[in-house]
C-alpha cells in the first residue's frame, strides 16, 4: 500500500468552509423568514466556546469551557446572520443571553427533522472523540442529534490531518 503524495492544495480547507457556508445559508433563510422555521425543522449546533469570535455570557463559558450545543426550535429570538457566522438570543434556566458564533467555530450542524447533519473540524481540534456538551437552553422537545452509525445524512469530512 502506497501513500498519497501530501496535497499542495489545501482541499480539507476549502471543504470546510463551503460546508460552513451551507449552515450560513439556511440560517439566513430563516433570517429572512422573520426568525420562523419551517415545519418541524429545528437544529442543533455545537461550537466551541473557546475559538476566536465566540461572545458568550461568563455563566455559560464557566459551565461549557470547551464546546457547546444549543438548540434553535421554538424560543430563540434576533436572528442575524453575517458571512462570517452569527448572533441570537436564547434563554438558558429563564435568563436570556445573546449568544454570537463564527461560523468557524461550528463543530456540528443537525437538523433531526430531517436526519441532516454536518460536522466540522476547528482549528483547535485536538480531542475528537470528545463528546460535546449539551448547552440545555430552554427549548421544548427530546430529539437528540443521530450519528452517522444510524444511516443518518451526516457528512463528516476527514482529510486525514497530520497532527
Amino acid at each position: 500500500m502506497s501513500d498519497a503524495p501530501d496535497s499542495l492544495i489545501p482541499y480539507d480547507e476549502i471543504v470546510q468552509e463551503a460546508l460552513r457556508a451551507v449552515v450560513g445559508r439556511v440560517l439566513g433563510q430563516v433570517e429572512s423568514s422573520g426568525g420562523t422555521l419551517p415545519g418541524a425543522h429545528h437544529f442543533y449546533i455545537t461550537f466551541k466556546t473557546g475559538a476566536p469570535g465566540v461572545a458568550i455570557p461568563p455563566r455559560l463559558k464557566e459551565r461549557f469551557p470547551d464546546e457547546m450545543t444549543i438548540v434553535l426550535q421554538n424560543k430563540f429570538w434576533d436572528l442575524k446572520v453575517t458571512p462570517e457566522g452569527f448572533s441570537v438570543g436564547l434563554s438558558f434556566n429563564q435568563i436570556p443571553s445573546t449568544l454570537v458564533i463564527p461560523f468557524s467555530a461550528i463543530t456540528a450542524f443537525v437538523d433531526p427533522a430531517v436526519d441532516f447533519g454536518l460536522q466540522f473540524q476547528t482549528a483547535g481540534d485536538i480531542e475528537e472523540d470528545e463528546a460535546p456538551h449539551d448547552a440545555e437552553n430552554d427549548s421544548p422537545g427530546g430529539d437528540e442529534p443521530t450519528g452517522s452509525d444510524d444511516g443518518s445524512n451526516v457528512v463528516t469530512v476527514d482529510f486525514g490531518r497530520k497532527k
